[in-house]
């Protein structure tokens, strides 16, 4: 919308609410699935899956005993646990109970310590092997999870006689670094899952998977949209999703629904795993990627619906062409405090095809119930239960046609020679570049002076299929010649940082501060976009390969390969490098490679060391022979498995730390005395032995020689 332009600024709610049943909240809809299909699957969870009769009985023993331990109504309840099932059980048992739930995140124990302090709750709900994570020193009533617990198992699991529960059904948290808690009613979390119920149509045939964290608002208020409507929710059975994972389990769990953000469905729908990181996956494997029928991860997908970030209008509809026909792809822009309504967008929706698809972000028409207003260049959305408008802090505009486009948030904006400039239209222009996927632009310090320089930090598209990955993007001179005459010269960047793909918070939102800094060389010369500035004698500080010289050594290319496709099996993302600018990145591939190399010599060793070293001190002690044949084997072997389980290892889990530390390191340190002491120790040699002869002869008759 033009400045000062008021016509059609705000947009109405969508279709009304005719037919839909009534309940006084979403507790009310489970009930009557547990009353309609007591059988039916509500949770699958491998081993742990549970029907909603199953459902209902553990969450009615659970709110018995909140209710026998004196919870009062509206109280909050702070779920912490990785097993999403129990999470499922303790949301619904606080409910019946009725307090809030409230859901932390425990795999990183630094945000869920941070969620704590923004709630202060009357009981957390937890285990053991995160207790002693989220224990504050509170004092606070703990109640320990999990279906082996007698104590709960104890209680009665007909349903609670409850009094009239608090105002607040739950809390939810945004996904920024500093988490913020918005307290949510009863009737919107209703009016939310009704309003959803509109958009995607479940059926009770339906299984969800929602990717994301259990903290966050898709899963923490978007179960509602399984078990409500009759259908099953699929979760992981032990530990979070993986991206592996979560293509098995649509897979064999014939998933309808998945609910993700944009890195996930790009995952999902677009990439071949690890086909990114094969060298020499070209052409061939890309064109291959084009059919929707070679997948069969897709095969039963009706609907997945995006959110967390923008989706771009060409990434939405490279999305969608994965899809079977029939199936439908909704960009969904949701909202915390309308716990997780918003606005939505399909393709359907375009009355006609739009230039520049790589440019638009479109974010569509307000969900049933809501109102979005842009009249003043940013976005208010009022929730679908009604109530005052909600400032968002991003930007939109209401087009012609009448469908809401994002245009970036106002905490991005960039302030470049006294003017102020919204760095999301840059970045839509530097995603035109054909090599270019993604970009964020970004301001740096250029010096002690207090003058600041842009950065842009970009990643290749999801099809690329350069080796080593990230190498075919253009570097800051090219960039500067793609954006020429396209943006002003004062928002030209004038570095580039190449990243295999931009990182992104819990939330599946681009990251600006987890973006990595480039490396400044040179010297300091004058400003904009054209200089020689302090970056490069260029201007742009471009980090490419090291280069793709390979090791002269057959073996360690071989094994080394070998065993860094073997990480990706037993341990799946140790050897991810998303989010390490170039040259870094190719310089831990490289280190990967030699570890895998290591562990083969090591098992070489295993075979033939022995012999070798009796050869070389054949009068050696056999036992510290053996010793010494062993330890270095073990230096050789642990560097791979050490290294693999401390990069999946949490900087703050320190039982897992303190396992490793006294797994490895120590009989590291053990390995190279035992060492240290074969090669000082003087063994016995035949020279020695000699002139020992010598000496008796000497002293007591003629020599032996």
């Amino acid at each position: 919308m033009t400045q000062g332009s008021t016509q059609g600024s705000t947009q109405g709610p969508g279709s009304d609410r005719s037919g839909r049943t009534t309940a006084d909240t979403v507790l009310h809809l489970f009930g009557q699935q547990v009353r309609d299909a007591p059988q039916a699957f509500a949770v699958i969870a491998g081993a742990d899956s549970l029907t909603y009769g199953q459902l209902d009985v553990r969450a009615n023993r659970l709110a018995h005993h909140l209710i026998a331990g004196g919870l009062p109504p509206g109280a909050v309840a702070a779920i912490g646990t990785a097993r999403r099932t129990e999470i499922v059980v303790a949301l619904l048992a606080v409910l019946k109970a009725g307090g809030a739930y409230a859901v932390l995140d425990v795999e990183v124990p630094l945000t869920g310590q941070r969620q704590l302090a923004a709630l202060t709750p009357h009981v957390l709900l937890t285990d053991a092997a995160h207790h002693a994570r989220l224990d504050d020193g509170s004092g606070r009533w703990v109640v320990r999870l999990g279906a082996e617990s007698a104590e709960i198992a104890g209680r009665p699991a007909g349903a609670p006689e409850r009094s009239e529960p608090g105002e607040t059904a739950a809390v939810l948290f945004t996904a920024a670094a500093v988490p913020r808690a918005v307290p949510v009613g009863h009737t919107r979390l209703l009016a939310a899952h009704e309003s959803w119920a509109e958009v995607m149509r479940p059926v009770p045939e339906d299984r969800h998977l929602i990717t994301h964290g259990a903290d966050v608002v898709p899963f923490s208020a978007g179960w509602t949209r399984a078990l409500c409507s009759g259908g099953a929710l699929v979760v992981p059975e032990r530990t979070p999703w993986t991206p592996d994972g979560i293509r098995r389990a649509v897979e064999t769990e014939q998933v309808t629904v998945v609910h993700t953000d944009p890195a996930g469905a790009t995952r999902l729908l677009l990439r071949d795993p690890g086909a990114a990181d094969r060298p020499g996956a070209g052409a061939a494997d890309a064109g291959t990627r084009g059919r929707r029928d070679d997948d069969p991860a897709l095969r039963y997908l009706r609907l997945v619906t995006v959110t967390g970030d923008r989706l771009f209008l060409d990434e939405q509809d490279a999305l969608q062409s994965r899809l079977r026909a029939g199936a439908r792809l909704l960009n969904v822009y949701g909202l915390t405090e309308a716990a997780g309504t918003g606005t939505w967008f399909e393709l359907s929706q375009l009355p006609r095809p739009l230039d520049d698809p790589e440019r638009l972000s479109l974010i569509g028409t307000p969900f049933p119930g809501c109102r979005a207003d842009a009249r003043d260049g940013q976005l208010r959305l009022t929730p679908p239960d009604g109530g005052d408008a909600v400032p968002t802090g991003d930007l939109a505009e209401l087009r012609p046609d009448g469908l809401l486009e994002f245009r970036g948030r106002t905490r991005d904006r960039i302030t470049t020679d006294g003017a102020v400039f919204d760095p999301h239209a840059v970045e839509a222009v530097i995603r035109s570049h054909p090599d270019i996927g993604a970009a964020l632009v970004t301001e740096v310090p250029d010096g002690p002076g207090g003058a600041r320089r842009l950065i842009a930090h970009v990643a290749p598209p999801a099809g690329a299929r350069s080796w080593p990955p990230a190498a075919d993007l253009p570097d800051g001179g090219r960039l500067r010649e793609h954006l020429a005459g396209k943006v002003p010269r004062a928002q030209v960047p004038q570095a580039v940082v190449r990243l295999r793909t931009l990182p992104r918070n819990r939330g599946g939102q681009e990251s600006r501060e987890a973006l990595p800094q480039p490396v400044l060389t040179g010297k300091p010369g004058r400003g904009g976009a054209g200089g020689s500035g302090k970056y490069t004698a260029t201007g742009a500080a471009t980090f490419t390969p090291a280069g793709r010289a390979g090791c002269g050594i057959v073996f360690l290319v071989v094994t080394g390969l070998l065993f860094f496709l073997l990480s990706k099996i037993f341990w799946p993302g140790s050897t991810d490098l998303t989010g390490v600018p170039n040259p870094w990145a190719f310089l831990f591939f490289v280190l990967y490679l030699f570890e895998g190399a290591s562990f083969a010599a090591g098992l070489v060793f295993l075979f033939d060391g022995r012999a070798m070293m009796r050869r070389h001190s054949p009068g050696g002690s056999p036992g510290l022979t053996a010793a010494a044949h062993l330890a270095v084997v073990y230096l050789l072997m642990a560097w791979w498995p050490q290294d693999n389980f401390y990069r999946l290892a949490a900087k703050h889990d320190w039982p897992v730390q303190a396992a490793l530390v006294y797994a490895f390191n120590i009989p590291l340190m053990i390995a190279a005395v035992v060492v240290a002491v074969y090669v000082t120790r003087k063994q016995p040699s035949p020279f020695d032995f000699d002139e020992v002869e010598a000496e008796v002869g000497d002293a007591g008759g003629p020599s032996a020689r």
